[in-house]
């Protein structure tokens, strides 16, 4: 019967010495017609474990739902890796963090005020029970003492900076292990004392999350796990990227060096990312340390392996160092060859306002949305009035497009702190307010707040107190591309003013990967043959979005586009190469 553990200073394959040397791919941001390919490269690096978070609110998003299907398809994704003769790392949180929205945790259990999150409370935890109900029936066969790809499974997610609830650590380690996981269980924090102590208990094997100084990060966390091996469970190649800030990288030859020194310690390590993928749709999270940051829709992370798959430079320089201490592949992945470029002409349209995509409600005081089920993406609010003066909210989370009987009248945006708009002094008739959730902080305190208009609501120092809202619908494409049928075709795509969908139909020879060129819209969302490819913004970074491959038809595709602001040119042009956007020197 194989086997995997922790010995005295190693971890232990068949009883043998064992360095874990491992890349982070996520299922959850990889079409599943791609995940071969990528598992396959990552083997081609030299490494032999794949990691991957779950994220429980994709698998969730409403309580007693457990999806396992295509996208999300861990089972089929956990064999894929085992095909491939490599191992896994399985990390179901229950929180996540991972720049995704909320942290993984599911919109159904934040909006239960009597919760407390990541904590001993009896009602988090027997949300949580479901949860690993579904989970560990995946894992539990998929492990390595029953001949699949499992060895490590982690409990909670660098839980030193958040908490120190030590009954909620063994509350998850029960848990976990009355449903069959009996490989090792680990636990990661950032290599400080306080978050090490805080973040795990004696019985976990507590590993680091750095991208940097290994000898002295190595050192304290020895200090913490005096035996078995040491681990980097999180070595950070890249970073993430934020709306309107500089596309991050990091230098490879500079990484490589640090993962060199790393591996010369003796070191396990999970390289993150070795692939980053995609946040597709609304799933992108967001960071508040003071100002609101929303993440963008590429995670490509500035891994070894872009977000289309195709080696970097880092890929060919992490290769070299780790030929130093394991055996790798005479194999090598293809280059990157430029991709199909078109120009699709968006010839139909119809406003949003036209399309009955939201079933309202009727409230008194302003609600959240959370208080008419919206998780993600936007939201519609209206009232009507009969003076000006200035309107203010509570707060804004996150966008907020303001209309006057469907006109215009300003914008107020979380990240610049706003949440006043003077209306003019004759103001009069039908408020409505299109508010856009960018992302659920996945990470600190904030974790799981409310979203679209918070209390109070005023104008003119007057309370609004009669409201109609509700969510978009905008999970199934059906409808928008019925009104969009029942549309005139206009005979010219000249610029458009939003909201509004434009839709359009390209052909193709055979399928393939393309970069969507952006940067003349201004906000919003695409779909390609039904799939939410993500939001794009003009604020940048990236000015492409990717399309994989397998959304692709050879012959028949189309596009429809959700324009908030404003289209300067209403063509999809494809282009050869993505834009990711500019870097910091």
């Amino acid at each position: 019967m194989p086997s995997f553990a922790i010995g005295e200073t190693d971890f232990l394959m068949d009883n043998q010495p064992f360095r874990v040397l491992s890349g982070a791919l996520h299922y959850f941001r990889v079409h599943p017609e791609l995940w071969a390919d990528r598992i396959r490269k990552a083997r081609l690096m030299g490494l032999n474990t794949i990691e991957t978070y779950v994220p429980w609110n994709a698998h969730a998003p409403h309580r007693g739902e457990f999806d396992a299907v295509g996208q999300l398809d861990l089972a089929r994704f956990l064999d894929l890796i085992q095909a491939e003769g490599m191992h896994a790392i399985v990390r179901p949180g229950p929180y996540i963090c991972g720049e995704w929205h909320d942290g993984g945790l599911p919109g159904w259990l934040l909006r239960d005020s009597s919760v407390k999150l990541r904590s001993s409370d009896p009602g988090y935890l027997a949300a949580i029970a479901d949860y690993f109900d579904a989970v560990y029936q995946i894992l539990a066969p998929r492990q390595i003492q029953h001949g699949g790809p499992v060895i490590l499974v982690q409990i909670e997610n660098e839980y030193g900076a958040y908490g120190d609830d030590k009954d909620y650590l063994r509350a998850l380690t029960t848990m976990t292990r009355s449903r069959g996981i009996s490989v090792p269980l680990t636990t990661v924090d950032q290599p400080t004392p306080a978050m090490l102590a805080d973040g795990s208990l004696a019985e976990l094997h507590r590993t680091g999350s750095f991208g940097s100084r290994a000898l002295q990060r190595l050192a304290v966390l020895r200090e913490h796990q005096p035996t078995g091996p040491l681990m980097c469970s999180e070595f950070w190649c890249g970073w993430f990227d934020s709306w309107g800030e500089a596309h991050h990288t990091t230098d490879a030859e500079e990484s490589a060096r640090e993962l060199d020194e790393l591996l010369a310690q003796g070191a396990s390590v999970n390289i993150y990312m070795f692939h980053g993928g995609t946040n597709f749709g609304f799933t992108s999270g967001a960071n508040d340390k003071g100002t609101y940051r929303p993440i963008a829709t590429s995670y490509d992370y500035d891994a070894p392996l872009a977000e289309d798959g195709t080696p970097t430079e880092k890929f060919w320089r992490f290769r070299e160092v780790i030929a130093k201490y394991a055996p790798v592949p005479a194999d090598v992945p293809a280059r990157r060859q430029d991709a199909p470029t078109l120009q699709v002409p968006l010839l139909r349209s119809i406003p949003l306002w036209q399309v009955p995509l939201v079933e309202a409600e009727q409230f008194g005081p302003l609600p959240a949305a959370g208080d008419f089920g919206a998780d993600g993406g936007y939201s519609c609010y209206s009232t009507t009035i009969d003076h000006g003066g200035l309107l203010a909210f509570g707060e804004v989370r996150d966008r907020a497009q303001v209309f006057l009987n469907g006109v215009p009248v300003g914008t107020l945006s979380r990240d610049h702190h706003e949440r006043m708009l003077p209306l003019p002094v004759e103001a009069e008739g039908e408020l409505t307010v299109l508010v856009e959730d960018q992302g659920g902080v996945n990470y600190g305190q904030r974790l799981g707040e409310a979203k679209g208009l918070l209390r109070p609501a005023t104008l003119g120092g007057v309370p609004l107190d009669q409201w109609s809202a509700g969510a978009l619908n905008l999970h199934d494409v059906g409808v928008i591309r019925a009104a969009l049928d029942a549309a005139p075709s206009a005979a010219t795509a000249s610029g458009l003013c939003g909201p509004v969908f434009i839709a359009g139909s390209f052909e193709l020879a055979e399928a393939a990967d393309l970069f969507l060129d952006t940067s003349r819209w201004s906000k919003g969302v695409v779909w390609v043959n039904g799939f939410n490819l993500g939001r794009y913004w003009n604020r940048g970074p990236q000015t492409t979005l990717y399309v994989p491959a397998p959304l692709l038809n050879a012959g028949h595709n189309d596009i429809i586009v959700l324009e908030t602001v404003a289209a300067e040119s209403a063509v999809a042009r494809f282009v050869a190469r993505p834009d990711l956007g500019p870097t910091e020197e």
